[in-house]
């Protein structure tokens, strides 16, 4: 590895993550709208179906054991999809990443600050799921409180998971196998739809290598 590669130092990421943030601000609205979209019909549409059948799981309504898992999902996909589509249509298409380069920035300072970027959107897309369940009464205010940093650790590896997935991926075509491979399915044997326990001992053996099933395990029990 060169040192032309490394970060430079310091903080010269925050000005990536900076003008990131720049750009989104124009249409956060509509970002923000489109990361809980998918969780809140996990949530509403599950919860409000499956939960009746299922009552209560673990001590608790299925709809409360729902929306703890939702949280870490949401994290999981804001983070990967502002890696694998956003990160790589400023690196390939838009060639932002390039005119970067043309500044002290280094490489390592780009990938570092997309990292953290994409990380920011887990972020607010986990605390906006937390919100919505801390309004219906399935959790605490303070308890969310103290999953934030769970919920930005969760971003903030799944960015760092997406970012390889960019770096070896030719083009937009190849990022369907990760996200129906590797993403659909930890949303399945991670335990946030459904108790890890319930599993065939091999998913269950599978599930602990799943970064997902244990950002699950830290922010279930916080919320709840």
């Amino acid at each position: 590895m060169s040192v032309a590669t490394l970060p430079a130092g310091g903080l010269n990421w925050l000005a990536v993550w900076r003008r990131n943030y720049l750009a989104w601000k124009k249409a956060a609205l509509a970002s923000i709208l489109g990361n809980l979209a998918d969780p809140i019909i996990y949530l509403f549409g599950l919860g409000a179906g499956l939960g009746v059948m299922v009552g209560h799981v673990d001590g608790v309504s299925y709809t409360a054991f729902l929306a703890a898992g939702m949280i870490a999902t949401s994290a999981m996909t804001a983070a990967t999809f502002e890696t694998i589509y956003a990160a790589f249509g400023r690196m390939q298409g838009q060639r932002t990443w390039e005119a970067m380069l043309y500044t002290q920035l280094r490489l390592g300072d780009i990938v570092v600050g997309e990292m953290a970027w994409a990380a920011t959107k887990a972020s607010l897309a986990g605390t906006g799921i937390g919100i919505v369940a801390a309004m219906l009464g399935y959790t605490h205010w303070l308890s969310l409180l103290y999953a934030l940093p769970v919920i930005a650790l969760t971003g903030f590896a799944f960015a760092s998971l997406g970012m390889v997935v960019t770096a070896l991926a030719p083009s937009y075509d190849y990022f369907i196998f990760y996200q129906t491979l590797v993403i659909t399915p930890m949303l399945f044997l991670s335990g946030a739809v459904f108790p890890i326990d319930q599993l065939p001992v091999a998913f269950q053996q599978l599930a602990a290598f799943l970064p997902l099933a244990h950002a699950v395990d830290l922010i279930r029990p916080t919320m709840l």
